[in-house]
C-alpha cells in the first residue's frame, strides 16, 4: 500500500513538473511570433523571409523528435529532458546578440531543439500512470502548449520595456531555472525502458505502418496547424486590423491558450469516448471554421435599378477573433486524441511513435508559415494562409471516411450498439 501511494505521488510529481518544463519550452519555440515582428522591420523583410525566420526554430524542434522519442524510451525521460533543456540556455542567450538574418536562422536551428521536449514528456509521462488515465496525463503535459499564449502576453510586456533583445536573454534565465527545478522534482523507474535489446532499426519500422502515417497526417493539422498559425497571428492582426503589438500579441493568445490548456480535457473525452469520436468531429469543426476564414476582405458592386450599389463582405476582428478560439479548442481536442490512438495501437512502442507522429507535426509547424508568407507574397491576400488549411483538413476528412468510418457498420448485426463510445 505504502508503495503505491508513493509510486502515484511521484507520478504526480512527473506530470506537474514535466508539464511546466514543455510549457517554457514552447514559449522559447514560439518566440520568433513576437520578437519576430520589430526583427522584420529592422531587416525589412517581406512575408516569404518572415515565414523562414519564424519557421526556422520548428524544423530542428521537428527533426529531432525521433531520435529524442527513441532515446526517452532507452534513456528515460528524466535524463533526456533534462540534458535536452541544458543545451538549449547558451543558444537563448544568444540570440540577443544576433543583427543579420542568418545570424536568426542559425542560432535558431539550436534554439528549436527547445521543441523537441515533447518526444521526451509524452512516453515518460505517459507511462507512470494507468491506460485508462493516459489520455488525461497526456493531455495534461501536452497543455504546456500554453507556452505560445505565455510568450504572447509576456514577450510584447519586455519588449516594449526593454526592447526585442531583452525577451530571449530572460527566456534564457528562466529555461536555466526550470532545468534545476525539473531535476529537483522528476523520477526514474527502470521499469519504463524498453528492453535493451531492441535496436533502433526495428523501433522505425513504424514508419511503414499505414495507420502511422495516417495519424501523421491528422497531426499535421492539429498541432502543425497550431503551431503555424500561433507564430503568423499577431502579424496577422498588425496587418489586417492595424492593430497594436500588444493588443494584438493579446489577440492572437484567444487562439494559442485554448489550443494549450485545453489539450487535457481532450485527452479525458478521448478516454471516454474513444480517439475516433473525438478526431471526427475535430476535423468537421476545423473544416467550418477555416471556410469563414478564409474569405477575404471584399468589396462588390451591383447595379440596381437606383444605380450602382457597393456592399463590403469580411470578418471584423470580434468575429475573426470568436472562429479562432473556437478553432483552438478544436485542436486542443484533436491534439490528445491523435495521442490516444497512439497509446490504444503501440502501448509497447509511444516514445518512437511518438516521435515519428510529433515530427510528422512539427514539420507541418515548419512548412505552413513558410508556404502562408509565399502565398501573401503570390496573391497579396492575407486570408490565403486559411485557405491552404482548409484544403489540408480535407485531406484529412477524406482519408478518415475511407479507412474508419466507412469500414464501421452501422446496420446489421455486426454493427455496435448506440453510443458515442469509440
Amino acid at each position: 500500500m505504502t508503495s503505491d501511494i508513493q509510486h502515484k505521488r511521484q507520478a504526480w510529481s512527473v506530470l506537474i513538473v514535466s508539464t511546466w518544463a514543455f510549457t517554457v519550452c514552447f514559449m522559447v519555440w514560439m518566440m520568433f511570433g513576437v520578437i519576430g515582428i520589430p526583427i522584420k522591420k529592422m531587416l525589412d523583410l517581406n512575408a516569404t523571409q518572415f515565414g523562414l525566420l519564424t519557421a526556422t526554430p520548428v524544423l530542428t524542434g521537428s527533426l529531432i523528435r525521433v531520435p529524442l522519442g527513441i532515446w526517452t524510451d532507452r534513456y528515460g525521460g528524466r535524463i533526456v529532458m533534462t540534458i535536452l533543456m541544458a543545451i538549449t540556455v547558451p543558444a537563448i542567450w544568444m540570440m540577443g546578440y544576433a543583427t543579420e538574418f542568418w545570424h536568426f536562422l542559425f542560432i535558431g536551428l539550436f534554439v528549436g531543439l527547445a521543441g523537441g521536449s515533447f518526444s521526451v514528456g509524452t512516453p515518460y509521462v505517459a507511462r507512470w500512470f494507468p491506460k485508462q488515465q493516459q489520455g488525461m496525463a497526456m493531455g495534461v503535459y501536452g497543455a504546456g502548449n500554453s507556452g505560445s499564449a505565455v510568450n504572447k502576453i509576456v514577450a510584447p510586456v519586455i519588449l516594449v520595456a526593454f526592447g526585442w533583445a531583452a525577451v530571449p536573454q530572460v527566456y534564457a534565465a528562466i529555461m536555466a531555472g526550470t532545468v534545476l527545478l525539473f531535476w529537483l522534482f522528476s523520477h526514474s523507474d527502470p521499469s519504463h525502458l524498453v528492453a535493451s535489446n531492441v535496436k533502433f532499426s526495428d523501433q522505425l519500422k513504424a514508419l511503414k505502418d499505414p495507420k502511422v502515417l495516417k495519424y501523421c497526417q491528422y497531426y499535421s493539422i492539429v498541432f502543425g496547424g497550431y503551431v503555424a498559425l500561433a507564430l503568423w497571428m499577431v502579424q496577422y492582426y498588425i496587418g489586417e486590423y492595424g492593430l497594436d503589438i500588444r493588443v494584438a500579441a493579446l489577440l492572437a493568445a484567444c487562439f494559442s491558450l485554448p489550443g494549450g490548456v485545453l489539450r487535457a480535457i481532450g485527452g479525458v473525452l478521448s478516454d471516454k469516448y474513444g480517439a475516433h469520436s473525438v478526431t471526427w468531429w475535430v476535423m468537421w469543426v476545423s473544416w467550418i471554421c477555416l471556410f469563414l476564414l478564409s474569405y477575404p476582405q471584399t468589396d462588390f458592386t451591383i447595379t440596381t435599378i437606383n444605380g450602382p450599389q457597393t456592399f463590403h463582405i469580411g470578418l471584423n476582428v470580434y468575429t475573426f477573433t470568436a472562429l479562432m478560439f473556437v478553432l483552438g479548442v478544436a485542436w486542443a481536442f484533436g491534439k490528445a486524441s491523435v495521442f490516444k490512438y497512439i497509446a490504444n495501437d503501440y502501448p509497447d512502442n509511444i516514445g518512437t511513435i511518438s516521435g515519428i507522429v510529433g515530427l510528422a507535426g512539427g514539420l507541418g509547424g515548419f512548412v505552413l508559415p513558410i508556404l502562408f508568407g509565399a502565398l501573401v507574397d503570390l496573391t497579396g491576400i492575407r486570408s490565403s494562409a486559411f485557405m491552404l488549411m482548409y484544403g489540408v483538413v480535407w485531406v484529412s476528412l477524406i482519408w478518415m471516411y475511407w479507412t474508419e468510418v466507412r469500414q464501421t457498420e452501422v446496420m446489421g448485426e455486426h454493427a455496435k450498439p448506440f453510443s458515442l463510445q469509440n
